[in-house]
């Protein structure tokens, strides 16, 4: 990393705006790298597909470096990139629905590409069977949020994944706050609702009793009551 990378680490988004607005694309990199998660988050949210979401995050930062002049600070400049993204993806969910005549709600999950920058769990190395549980959950609750629709799935990621405030959430998405918090309250209630559901369904498979094991239990306690009368 060279001194100059460093230095624009350190510095505060405003500044590095400021380059930015005066063509800085190193700069721009430094803003990329801190906002990627969350743009990638939120395409990721609305198009229910990592390479999908990946080229709308590309096309939005391109798109904040043609129009850099344009943004005044009357915003954040996360939200302003958020917001961006946000018609990126809704752009390519658009020409995906015309392209295929397709209901995306009712696509499976996709699985999560090795090396997908997902939650890091920093015991993960030291508890195999403890990750993978982990890992497991972490999948069956992408899979539950790729269920919910459009509008809540997305406010839900925003608020809840992204940390955003309502009213940074609504900027971003261009609907009042109350809309936002309407949102993530019926996407709450419909992710407890799903995951209840399924968790029902799993908890009837738990702790199977398979004939395998059935046979041992027999065979051991018939060999001990043999011990015990060794006449019988």
């Amino acid at each position: 990393m060279t001194a100059l990378s460093k230095q624009l680490e350190t510095e505060d988004d405003a500044a590095l705006v400021l380059r930015v607005q005066r063509a800085d694309a190193a700069a721009f990199a430094v803003l990329m790298r801190r906002y990627n998660r969350r743009l990638y988050r939120t395409a990721r949210a609305i198009l229910k597909d990592d390479g999908a979401a990946e080229d709308a995050v590309q096309e939005g930062y391109l798109a904040a470096w043609r129009h850099a002049g344009a943004f005044r600070g009357d915003a954040q400049i996360g939200t302003w990139l958020t917001r961006i993204v946000v018609n990126q993806a809704l752009q390519a969910l658009r020409r995906k629905r015309r392209e295929q005549v397709v209901v995306l709600f009712d696509q499976p999950a996709a699985e999560p590409a090795d090396g997908e920058d997902a939650v890091t769990d920093p015991l993960a190395a030291d508890m195999p069977e403890d990750a993978m549980a982990r890992t497991e959950m972490r999948r069956l609750i992408e899979r539950k949020i790729d269920e919910l629709p459009e509008a809540y799935r997305t406010v839900f990621v925003l608020r809840e994944v992204e940390d955003m405030t309502v009213d940074e959430a609504a900027a971003a998405l261009g609907i009042p706050a109350p809309t936002v918090r309407s949102r993530l309250f019926r996407a709450k209630a419909r992710l407890r609702a799903s995951l209840a559901e399924e968790l029902d369904s799993v908890t009837q498979q738990v702790f199977g009793f398979d004939g395998e094991r059935c046979d041992r239990i027999v065979e051991a306690v018939l060999a001990r009551i043999q011990a015990m009368h060794p006449s019988g």
